[in-house]
Formats: C-alpha cells, sequence, structure tokens
C-alpha cells in the first residue's frame, strides 16, 4: 500500500507541515502517539530508542523521554508538555529539550509548538503534524539535522507496529 508521506517548510511562519496516513483504525492511531508503551516501541531513529520516564496525557500534563543508544544510554532529554488535547481529534503541546528531570536546558533550539491531528477514513488515519518553532533559524536547523529523514523513518517503524498488531489479531 503506497501510503501518503508529505513534508513542507514555510519558512515565513517558521513552521513544519507533515500529513501521514496509516492503514489502521483511528483508535491504534490515537493510541499509538498517547501512550508511552507504544511511543517507546517506535518514536526514535534506529538504532536508538525511545524510553518514557513519565507520561501523563491531559492537558497540563507531560512526556518526558530520553533516546537510548544501541549501548543503552540516554544521548539527550525531551520535554512535551500537553497544552490541549481533544480526544481522538487533536493535541497540542509544547516542545523542549531538558534535563532527566524535565527542566528546560540550554539549547540552540529552544522550544516549538506541535499540532498532532487525526482524521479517520476508510481503513487508513490522516495524521497532520503541524511544527512551528521559535524561530526561522531554528527551523533551519533542524531541518538541516535531518528531521525530514528522521520523521519518514519512524513514520514508517510505525507502519511496522501496525502491521505487527494486524498479523498477531
Amino acid at each position: 500500500m503506497n501510503l501518503l508521506f508529505d513534508f513542507n517548510v514555510d519558512k515565513d511562519t517558521a513552521t513544519i507541515y507533515i500529513t501521514r496516513e496509516f492503514a489502521a483504525d483511528i483508535d491504534l492511531v490515537w493510541d499509538a502517539f498517547t501512550k508511552a508503551e507504544i511511543l517507546d516501541q517506535w518514536m526514535g531513529p534506529k538504532p536508538y530508542r525511545v524510553q518514557t520516564k513519565e507520561l501523563d496525557f491531559r492537558e497540563g500534563g507531560r512526556w518526558l523521554y530520553t533516546m537510548m543508544s544501541p549501548e543503552n544510554v540516554a544521548t539527550g532529554w525531551s520535554l512535551a508538555e500537553y497544552i490541549r488535547i481533544q480526544p481522538k481529534s487533536s493535541f497540542t503541546t509544547k516542545n523542549s529539550f531538558s534535563d532527566e528531570n524535565g527542566n528546560p536546558v540550554d539549547s540552540a533550539i529552544t522550544f516549538s509548538i506541535t499540532t498532532n491531528s487525526f482524521e479517520p477514513g476508510a481503513g487508513i488515519t490522516t495524521v497532520r503534524i503541524e511544527k512551528k518553532m521559535a524561530s526561522l533559524a531554528q527551523l533551519e536547523q533542524i531541518v538541516a539535522m535531518g528531521y525530514k529523514e528522521g520523521m519518514a523513518h519512524v513514520m514508517n517503524v510505525l507502519d511496522e507496529y501496525f502491521l505487527n498488531m494486524v498479523a498477531n489479531n
């Protein structure tokens, strides 16, 4: 199945727009973006993996996680603070780099505001991601760091997760 992956950069608004289709129903896709035990299975570029320290999925809650190296070493911490949640429709987070306790760290990339929207369809769920960076310089930095390639990779890993879920049910 040829699933849509669209990645656009708007330099005028310092925003990245991603549209991605998944061959899974809305419940499964929503859970994959909102539950630690599933996020830890697909989020992060292989051979690295995400390890959640804390996930409190509610407005005012947060997701604190790290990237683990193949040698099982934490390589940096990230914090997503949940601003707005519309169940099975969308959620918005403020994202930043942090220490292991969720305290912001000095970084060239200070923060972004990300909205993930979910649209059910016939056998396909479409996810739209809007990532607004704090500045054009920060946008250009994450694009140069390979953000598009990284997102394409983790979305493909998520496809594999969905295929395994279908095969095991």
